[in-house]
């Protein structure tokens, strides 16, 4: 029997780790073991020359340059129509590949399929302006030209600012799936305590996640700072941005309480989070999932999120942390010193984060849910 061969284009892939591209890795590997064939058709950012991992083959291709986040590889059409797929999969965290993917599937008569991992929108007026031109052409063009639309974040109707508009005309076509975590990887593995009064933070410094509210974090350490003075934040993550972030904690005297230790393997984030005792994702804006809350409650640690991303309805449901407004440093560092200051609360949270990420976030089952997507 014919394997069915599934065509994914994400902008980059692995070694890179960022959310979509950890979504692509672990659905591939999922999709592998169920007797599907995968393929996956990216940038090589950063560079690599690995062409199979875990039996998921892989094109990497130069791009000459960049607009914006996204990579332009014109080499895609042609690798594209050369290669031998059933059904095309493709990710919208930027424009171009999904764009490109999506038209040819229609012009070879392929099954064509997006994930939409975040909202779109940029800080400055002319990105903006670029923004909501791509959104009500090119964009509108491939939602209309797409067979399936999976969504990862259930809350999209209401936190998709600038898309969720567009988004509602396709109804029809859309399948709210979330991400998945490795819960044979992430887990709890100390048996004493935590270390007390550590924060934890993940995500790239740089201006393309500074919605990542990183800028709150830090004035809430301040706050948080008069009450528990030895408080502690790991900041892990690499960019352009770090420089700014070190000066502003400088800036608020708290650089003896923020530690940036930079770029680390993705495997090497589980000792983080069972060192820590609070994991913080305080999200500003266009948050597709937060998969970073699902690592953390996955090793049973405590979160703190705002409103906006895709877990908080589940995070409030099963009691695994405290959800807060977006953009409000006292709000926050009220939550933080909430639950360092009462251990037992904490413990439990952790406890529960561990059991929701068991019961809806488990890999092998989100990939059958995208499976039936491919064939209905």
């Amino acid at each position: 029997m014919k394997k069915i061969s599934i065509l994914q284009t994400p902008p980059r892939f692995y070694p890179y780790i960022g959310g979509t591209e950890n979504h692509v890795y672990h659905l591939s590997r999922e999709l592998i073991k169920d007797g599907y064939a995968v393929k996956v058709i990216c940038a090589n950012e950063p560079k690599s020359t690995d062409k199979k991992i875990e039996g998921i083959s892989i094109e990497r291709l130069a791009y000459p340059f960049k607009v914006t986040n996204t990579t332009i590889t014109p080499y895609l059409p042609i690798s594209i129509l050369k290669s031998k797929f059933d059904i095309l999969h493709t990710h919208m965290p930027t424009p171009w590949s999904s764009d490109v993917s999506i038209l040819l599937a229609k012009i070879m008569k392929k099954k064509s399929i997006i994930t939409i991992h975040n909202d779109m929108d940029k800080s400055s007026f002319i990105s903006k302006l670029v923004t909501k031109i791509y959104l009500y052409t090119f964009y509108k063009l491939s939602l209309a030209l797409v067979d399936k639309i999976i969504i990862i974040n259930p809350n999209w109707e209401t936190s998709f600012i600038a898309t969720k508009n567009i988004l509602k005309n396709y109804k029809q076509k859309i399948s709210v799936i979330p991400n998945g975590i490795d819960l044979s990887l992430f887990k709890k593995t100390r048996i004493d305590n935590r270390n007390k009064n550590k924060l934890l933070f993940v995500s790239l410094l740089d201006k393309y996640h500074s919605f990542k509210g990183i800028d709150y974090l830090l004035e809430a350490i301040k706050i948080a700072k008069n009450s528990i003075s030895d408080i502690d934040l790991d900041i892990i993550g690499e960019g352009e941005l770090k420089e700014y972030y070190q000066k502003k904690s400088k800036k608020l005297h708290i650089q003896n309480n923020v530690h940036f230790i930079g770029e680390i393997k993705h495997t090497d984030l589980v000792s983080h989070y069972n060192n820590a005792s609070l994991f913080i994702l305080p999200s500003t804006e266009i948050e597709g999932f937060g998969i970073v809350l699902l690592e953390a409650m996955a090793c049973a640690l405590p979160v703190i999120a705002t409103d906006i991303v895709g877990t908080s309805k589940d995070i409030k449901k099963y009691n695994a942390g405290i959800i807060v407004k977006p953009k409000d440093a006292q709000l926050l560092a009220n939550a933080i010193l909430e639950l360092l200051k009462n251990q037992k609360k904490a413990k439990l949270m952790g406890a529960n984060g561990r059991k929701l990420v068991e019961e809806n976030y488990d890999w092998g089952e989100i990939a059958k849910r995208i499976e039936k997507v491919y064939t209905v």
